[in-house]
């Protein structure tokens, strides 16, 4: 009787607590309005989206149409809020396209160097010896070059366009993923957990995805969130210099480079897509800086 009386409660007791206990999806939510720089980044975000997903809706104008007859207006003249380029085409509008080229450049490819990083950090870490020296040799070797430069070099062989310039950044990007990742597992495999699934005799494909790989999310997607803006800025800057999405697609990084001539005469040119970026990288730093002090635990009593 009385333990049927202890067990009851017990349950109570675990019951209230679980009321108590805030979700994950109100625990973030609560984190993030408490943090001015996070929720900024999160609604420059969120109006980044938008653009990326509305834009057929939002632009007031055909971004690839050409009117000569309105080349180079000012701001706010003739209904354009950001005048119009060398060919009469609305910067406002182009600006907005520009967006999803950006988004979808950023997301593709920390989507693919994430895997491809993540499965080569896995490898190095947790088998070692020799396929860990090869493996991160050729990291320290693709390390040594500026990134810049090898998503240059690389466009340059297998050319321009939107396909190729994700090709090249994700070429340039997995290192870093592989080298996180790699110091993440060296530490995990390290751990007793680890060590009673070994000692136990359980299968390493069952200790690596059941064990070790839902341990690797968090350094991810905190790595994720800060290299997106590293991928949108690194494209911007190989569009700028040619080698990467081409005229007449709208890309921030091809706007800078087509206004460049005009530098002293229509300033806007220049100035809003470059205002674009600058806003762009901010508010995913700005992000990526919370989700890293959320999610990391070294960072949380901070």
């Amino acid at each position: 009787m009385g333990n049927t009386i202890v067990e009851k409660n017990t349950d109570q007791v675990i019951e209230a607590r679980a009321k108590k206990r805030p979700s994950q999806w109100r625990f973030f939510t609560n984190q993030l309005l408490k943090s001015r720089t996070g929720f900024l980044g999160a609604i420059i975000i969120v109006i980044l989206l938008v653009l990326g997903i509305g834009g057929h809706w939002i632009a007031p104008y055909d971004p690839e149409l050409a009117d000569f007859s309105k080349k180079l207006l000012p701001p706010m003249t003739d209904g354009h809020i950001l005048g119009t380029d060398q060919l009469g085409r609305d910067i406002l509008s182009r600006i907005i396209y520009g967006t999803r080229v950006s988004l979808i450049i950023g997301t593709a490819t920390v989507i693919f160097a994430g895997i491809i990083g993540t499965i080569v950090g896995i490898i190095a870490g947790y088998f070692r010896g020799w396929m860990d020296a090869v493996l991160m040799r050729i990291v320290d070797v693709m390390l040594a070059f500026p990134f810049i430069l090898l998503v240059l070099v690389i466009n340059a062989v297998i050319g321009t366009g939107l396909r190729n310039i994700i090709i090249s950044l994700v070429i340039g990007g997995w290192v870093i993923y592989a080298r996180v990742v790699r110091s993440e597992v060296l530490a995990l495999r390290e751990k007793e957990f680890i060590l009673s699934c070994v000692a136990t005799g359980v299968p390493r494909r069952e200790i690596i995805l059941k064990h070790i790989v839902p341990n690797l999310f968090t350094p991810i997607i905190v790595l994720s969130s800060l290299q997106i803006a590293t991928f949108i800025i690194a494209e911007a800057s190989v569009s700028f210099l040619g080698f990467g999405v081409q005229p007449p697609t709208p890309a921030w990084g091809n706007m800078l480079n087509e206004g460049k001539d005009y530098i002293y005469s229509a300033w806007w040119l220049i100035t809003f897509p470059g205002v674009a970026i600058v806003i762009t990288a901010l508010g995913v730093n700005m992000f990526g800086d919370w989700l890293r002090d959320v999610l990391d635990p070294e960072l949380k009593g901070d």
